[in-house]
C-alpha cells in the first residue's frame, strides 16, 4: 500500500525541525531552510533607488542543495506549511521559500507558534494564515535602510580612513553612545566631600550589644555639605565632645515588588550580571532552550519560550498554571490573592509574550542532569524570574533615629526583611549593586541618653559616569528605542570586531579608531549617529508593521537627504592616516619591528612592509600558570566566538585546554589542578577543575614586587 502524501512543515533550524517531528509525528515532513534562502547581493547594494527601491534578492551562496531538497519535498507533498519565526524575520523567510516554491502566497500557508510544545504546536497547524505582508515589509524597509547605510558610507570610510571599516545604522550609534560616554569620563573634574560618622552603642532586637553607625545629619540645625579635611574635622570633634539623646524614632513598612518576567533586553543583561556571559552567549544558549533539548525523560522539548520578544505580557493558561504552583513549592502565603500585572515599556511590541519556561511543573532541578552548565544557569534564571514574578511583594521593616545635641545631629537609617515573599526565590541585580549586609535593628526610645564610641570621617570623590557593560548599553539602547531585541547582540559583536571598542573586564571602551569614525560621522553623517533620529527610524519600522505607513515612503522620505549628506562627504571629508602601533617583535621573516593590526577575531601582528612581506603572527598573552598535562607554558587566547579560553603554547603536540584559568594551586582534596573564577562585587575564588569534585576556597591575589 502506497504511503499516504505527507504534510511538507518548513522551519529555519534542524534543532527545531527535530523537535517538531517528535511532535507532529509521521504523517508530517519536517525541513530547516536554515535561516535566510534568498537576500540582497553582497557584490553590490542590490537596492535601487532610481527605480523606486527595487530589491535585487538572489539566491545566498551555498543554499542550493537545501533549496533542491526543499522543491523536491514540496513537488511531493500534498500541502505546505511555513513555520519559520513569529517576527519580521521569520516572516521574511516564508515569504522569500514561498516565491521559490512557486506557492500562492495570498492561501492559508503560514503558522506561527510561541513556544514549541505539543499544545502551541498542534494548535498552529490546525491554524494557518496567510503571509503578514506588513511583517514582510517592515523587515525589507530595515533591510533597504541598513544596506544604503552601510554600503554608502563604508566606501567612503575605506578611501579616507581604512579598509574594512563599516557604518551601520544601529552600529554607529552605539559606538557614538560609548565614545561619548569616554568623553564624559575624560571631562569630568572630581569634587571632594566628606562623610562623618558616630559608631553608637545601642541593644538590638535580640536584646545583645552592637555598634550602629549614624551619620552626621545637621550642624546649627542645617543641613551641610562638607568639602574639606579642616570642616571634617571640625564637625568630628564637635560630635565627640557633644552628649546625645535619642530626639526621634520613626518605624514604618517598606515593600519591594519583584521585577516582571524576561524580555529579551532584559535577559540579556541580567545574565552578564549574574552569570557573566556576553550578549550573544546569552543568545546562542537561550536558542538551544527554545528550540529543543533532550530530555533523559521526555526526549526532544522545548524549554521556553519565543525568545526574541519585548513584552512582560503572560497567557492565562501559564498564570494558572504557576499559580496552582506556587502553593505547592513555598506554601500559601507565597500566593498573592490575585495574580501580579506588569506593564510594558513605552513603544514595546505585544505580538509575544514574555520569556518563561513551557511548563512549569519543569523545575530546572528536575532535569539538571539533562542540561549542559551553561544550559541549566540560564533554564535557572529564567525559571526563577517567571515564578517570582507571580509571588507577593517582600516586606522590611524601616527605622530612621535622629540623634541630637546642642548644635549636631546624627542619623541612622536600617532595614530588616520580615518576609521575603519574592526574594525567596529571586532578585534582581543591578550594574551598580553594592553588597547589603542584614542585622537586626536597634531598640531606642525617644528621650534615652545614648553613647558615642568612635568617630570617623571619611574622604570621598565625586565619580565620573561608569563606563557601558554590554548590559548597561543594551539597555540604553533600549529606553532609547534604538534597534530592536534580535539586534543587540549581533551590533555589539560587529563593533568590538570592527575594532571601534574594546572590551576589558565587562567595561566597554572606544579604541582610537573608533573614536575617529564616530567623530568623521558626527560631522558629516549627523543624523545617521543621533539617537533621536534613529529611534525615529525604528518608530517607522513599526509603523510600517502595524500597516499604518507604506514601506516605500519610509524609504522616499530618507534617501534624498542622505544622498545630499554623501555628496558633500565625499567632497569634503579629509583623508585621515592612522599610524600603526609598532611593537618590540621583528618580524621572523624580513627584520622589521611588527605592527599591531585589528582583524575580525581581534588583534595581531602584522609585518609593515606588507604587502612584500605578509607575514603575521598572534600576539601570545601568557599567564602565571603551567600545563597541567606537559608542564608547558599556558597560553590566553580567544576563540571565534569572542570567547576567552586557556591552552598550551605546545599545541597542537599538547591539546589542553580550560575554559576556566588555571592556577598552579591542586586541589588539596582530590590533587587535580585549581581554576580561578571571579564572581561579583570583585570576589574570586579557586575552584578544583575536577568536575565531580568541585572543591572550592578564597582566592587571595599575589603581591606584585616592587621593583
Amino acid at each position: 500500500m502506497a504511503e499516504k502524501t505527507k504534510t511538507l512543515v518548513i522551519v529555519e533550524s534542524p534543532a527545531k525541525a527535530r523537535t517538531l517531528s517528535k511532535i507532529l509525528g509521521r504523517t508530517y515532513k519536517i525541513e530547516a531552510s536554515q535561516g535566510h534562502v534568498r537576500d540582497l547581493p553582497k557584490s553590490q547594494i542590490g537596492v535601487d533607488a532610481e527605480q523606486d527601491f527595487a530589491m535585487k534578492y538572489i539566491t545566498i551562496h551555498g543554499r542550493g542543495e537545501i533549496l533542491a531538497k526543499l522543491r523536491k519535498e514540496a513537488k511531493s507533498a500534498k500541502k505546505i506549511l511555513l513555520a519559520t519565526d513569529p517576527d519580521r524575520e521569520g516572516e521574511a523567510i516564508s515569504w522569500h521559500l514561498a516565491h521559490i516554491l512557486k506557492m500562492d502566497e495570498t492561501s492559508p500557508c503560514r503558522i506561527e507558534f510561541h513556544e514549541i510544545t505539543k499544545k502551541a504546536v498542534t494548535a498552529a497547524v490546525k491554524a494557518p494564515r496567510t503571509i503578514d505582508m506588513d511583517l514582510v515589509d517592515a523587515q525589507q524597509t530595515r533591510r533597504a535602510l541598513d544596506r544604503l547605510v552601510g554600503y554608502k558610507i563604508s566606501p567612503l570610510l575605506w578611501a579616507k580612513v581604512r579598509k574594512g571599516l563599516s557604518a551601520g545604522r544601529v552600529q554607529s550609534v552605539a559606538t557614538r553612545l560609548i565614545v561619548d560616554r569616554e568623553q564624559e569620563i575624560d571631562g569630568f573634574i572630581p569634587e571632594e566631600y566628606w562623610d562623618v560618622f558616630a559608631d553608637i552603642q545601642l541593644k538590638n532586637e535580640k536584646g545583645r550589644k552592637a555598634a550602629y553607625r549614624a551619620r552626621l545629619n545637621t550642624l546649627k540645625g542645617k543641613k551641610v555639605k562638607i568639602t574639606s579635611a579642616k570642616e571634617a574635622d571640625k564637625a568630628k570633634k564637635l560630635i565627640e565632645a557633644s552628649e546625645f539623646i535619642v530626639s526621634s524614632v520613626k518605624e514604618k513598612e517598606k515593600k519591594k515588588s519583584p521585577a516582571p518576567p524576561f524580555t529579551t533586553s532584559t535577559l540579556q543583561q541580567e545574565a552578564s550580571r549574574k552569570l557573566n556571559f556576553t550578549i550573544s552567549r546569552t543568545m546562542q544558549v537561550v536558542q538551544q532552550l527554545y528550540e529543543g533539548v533532550e530530555l533523559k525523560t521526555g526526549g526532544l522539548t522545548g524549554l521556553v519560550t519565543y525568545i526574541r520578544t519585548d513584552s512582560v505580557r503572560v497567557s492565562d493558561e501559564a498564570l494558572q498554571q504557576v499559580r496552582e504552583h506556587i502553593p505547592l513549592a513555598f506554601g500559601k502565603e507565597y500566593l498573592p490573592k490575585k495574580p501580579n500585572q506588569y506593564k510594558g515599556r513605552s513603544g514595546a511590541q505585544d505580538a509575544h509574550e514574555a520569556i518563561r519556561p513551557t511548563d512549569v511543573s519543569r523545575t530546572p532541578e528536575s532535569i539538571k542532569d539533562s542540561l549542559t552548565k551553561e544550559q541549566l544557569q540560564l533554564y535557572k534564571l529564567i525559571y526563577n524570574r517567571f515564578v517570582s514574578s507571580q509571588m507577593p511583594q517582600a516586606r522590611y521593616k524601616t527605622l530612621t533615629v535622629e540623634f541630637g545635641a546642642k548644635d549636631v545631629s546624627l542619623r541612622y537609617y536600617g532595614e530588616f526583611k520580615v518576609f521575603p515573599g519574592f526574594t525567596l526565590l529571586y532578585e534582581e541585580s543591578r550594574d551598580d549593586d553594592e553588597e547589603s549586609k542584614e542585622s537586626p535593628l536597634p531598640v531606642v526610645e525617644e528621650g534615652s541618653k545614648v553613647p558615642v564610641q568612635e568617630v570617623t570621617a571619611e574622604q570621598h570623590f565625586t565619580q565620573p559616569p561608569a563606563r557601558y557593560t554590554e548590559a548597561s548599553l543594551v539597555r540604553t539602547l533600549e529606553e532609547n528605542g534604538i534597534g530592536r531585541p534580535s539586534t543587540y547582540a549581533p551590533t555589539i559583536a560587529t563593533i568590538i570586531a570592527r575594532g571601534y571598542i574594546s572590551r576589558e573586564k565587562k567595561r566597554l571602551y572606544p579604541t582610537e579608531l573608533g573614536n575617529i569614525v564616530t567623530d568623521l560621522m558626527k560631522e558629516h553623517f549627523a543624523p545617521i549617529v543621533d539617537v533621536e533620529f534613529t529611534a525615529g527610524m525604528e518608530q517607522q519600522l513599526d509603523e510600517v508593521e502595524e500597516g499604518k505607513k507604506n514601506w516605500k515612503d519610509v524609504l522616499r522620505t530618507f534617501y534624498p537627504p542622505f544622498e545630499n549628506m554623501l555628496e558633500k562627504a565625499e567632497e569634503t571629508m579629509e583623508k585621515i592616516v592612522i599610524e600603526d602601533e609598532v611593537s618590540d617583535i621583528p618580524c621572523d621573516v624580513c627584520g622589521a619591528m611588527m605592527v599591531y593590526k585589528q582583524g575580525r577575531y581581534g588583534r595581531f601582528l602584522a609585518c609593515p612592509r606588507f604587502p612584500e612581506c605578509r607575514n603575521t603572527k598572534p600576539i601570545l598573552k601568557y599567564i602565571d600558570a603551567s600545563c597541567p598535562k606537559c608542564a608547558s607554558r599556558l597560553l590566553e587566547k580567544i576563540s571565534r566566538k569572542n570567547r576567552k579560553f586557556y591552552g598550551c603554547e605546545k599545541y597542537p603536540e599538547c591539546d589542553f585546554i580550560s575554559w576556566e584559568e588555571p592556577l598552579n594551586d591542586k586541589c588539596p582534596v582530590c590533587g587535580t589542578y585549581m581554576t580561578l573564577k571571579h564572581r561579583r562585587k570583585g570576589e574570586s575564588i579557586k575552584i578544583c577543575a575536577n568536575e565531580t569534585c568541585r572543591h572550592h576556597e578564597p582566592y587571595t591575589k599575589p603581591e606584585e614586587d616592587d621593583e
